[in-house]
């Protein structure tokens, strides 16, 4: 662990120490945490286990705090675990304290080598949607960008690469967004729901849109029982076993790598659906749709603070697929999160198609590679070139269909 005063910013003579900084207020927020504290920075400490960091982590992943569900201690400890460990990256752990030594916020970060630099970013790799860090609500709505600043000079490392984050989350703006940064190449997608699911279902569609979906359901269920299911206990195994087959069915039809199909991967997902939270509820939720049994359908999600977040989601092609029994799970799904009082479904990043109809809302995500030092200077540089490729590539509709079309092509010239 690394603890020291929190230093004057090394790279802007003269500033002072962020402890006296002024700190600049964000546009209007929620109400802060009921207990006000005293919420100017005294200390950063760096931590290079998670048992080191547990402690305040716990803290600040409790109700009325600002973080997503992809920051869970768990849900971030079995990544580790399981697949950064065996990728070269350790933790660095960054925790703010106030002079009562109260943790204000926490980046969850790990530091690995690239080309002979040390780098930090995020922990979670592709398996986390959304990246931020944790704060206490009372902190995110006072403070600046200096402080966020000297918070990163902390670190030693030479470029902090910070993909996935999200401009606002749960009506807060992320701090994050106050430093130099670029747009994503895509976009969340989440959507607002509803106790009674039939007055959502109705304001987001049509009545042909309706018609049409129930007469798919009608087919479904002209082939034998269909049933939406929790999966829970012994039947975790068997769901992911069948969730593994049809991804990479799926992924290797439209041409891309399946993530999936590696045991230290595997080994992290059922981890995640094995481990309860501390109500009790497994940390990633798995749910099925079945006919006569067979699965046809699956998504797996985190939930915490009212919002169901999906992870992953898959279908199984052949004899079903016409009545998309893709869609058709999300229609339970949605229903089953409007009844249980969720107030946000999302589809994490990326466009689909299959989104558009319970997640219309596009949530902006911003990236930031930010050098530590001189070194960092060129390789940030080259980071930001090859995103803003990426994300002129992504959000021309055109161009990538046509990318989506070749990888199909090439996907069936392979197979």
């Amino acid at each position: 662990m690394n603890a020291a005063a929190l230093p004057t910013l090394n790279h802007d003579a003269g500033s002072a120490p962020v402890a006296s900084l002024p700190l600049q207020p964000s546009p209007p927020m929620q109400p802060a945490l009921e207990t006000a504290i005293d919420s100017r920075i005294a200390r950063v400490d760096v931590y290079g286990s998670f048992a080191e960091a547990e402690p305040h982590w716990r803290a600040l992943e409790q109700p009325g705090n600002f973080s997503t569900p992809y920051q869970a201690y768990d849900f971030l400890r079995l990544w580790q675990e399981h697949i950064g460990t065996d990728d070269g990256v350790t933790p660095c752990i960054v925790v703010g304290f106030n002079a009562a030594n109260t943790p204000l916020f926490l980046l969850p970060f790990g530091r690995r080598s690239l080309r002979g630099l040390n780098v930090v970013e995020f922990l979670g790799g592709k398996h986390a949607n959304f990246n931020m860090a944790l704060w206490r609500t009372d902190v995110v709505a006072q403070i600046g960008a200096e402080a966020v600043r000297a918070t990163l000079a902390h670190i030693d490392a030479d470029l902090a690469v910070l993909a996935s984050q999200p401009v606002s989350w749960a009506g807060h703006g992320n701090p994050f967004a106050l430093l130099p940064h670029q747009m994503s190449p895509s976009f969340g997608h989440s959507g607002a729901l509803q106790p009674d699911f039939n007055a959502l279902f109705e304001s987001i569609t049509s009545s042909a849109a309706r018609k049409k979906l129930r007469r798919k359901e009608r087919i479904l269920a002209s082939h034998g029982e269909v049933r939406f299911e929790q999966a829970k206990g012994a039947d975790i195994q068997a769901v992911l076993a069948d969730f593994f087959e049809q991804k990479t069915a799926r992924t290797r039809a439209i041409g891309l790598p399946d993530v999936f199909s590696y045991a230290d991967v595997r080994a992290f997902i059922r981890a995640a659906a094995e481990t309860s939270t501390a109500d009790g509820q497994p940390l990633l939720e798995l749910y099925t749709l079945k006919i006569n049994g067979v699965i046809v359908a699956t998504i797996g999600g985190l939930v915490a603070e009212g919002r169901f977040s999906a992870v992953f989601i898959s279908i199984a092609h052949g004899l079903y697929a016409a009545e998309s029994p893709g869609q058709q799970l999300l229609i339970h799904m949605v229903r089953h999160c409007c009844e249980r009082g969720l107030h946000t479904f999302d589809l994490g990043i990326g466009e689909a198609k299959y989104k558009d109809l319970f997640c219309p809302d596009a949530e902006p995500m911003f990236d930031s590679y930010l050098p530590l030092s001189a070194s960092g200077r060129r390789v940030a540089f080259a980071f930001r070139l090859m995103a803003k490729a990426k994300r002129a590539i992504k959000q021309r509709p055109a161009l990538w269909s046509m990318i989506l079309k070749l990888r199909r092509v090439k996907a069936r010239l392979l197979g």
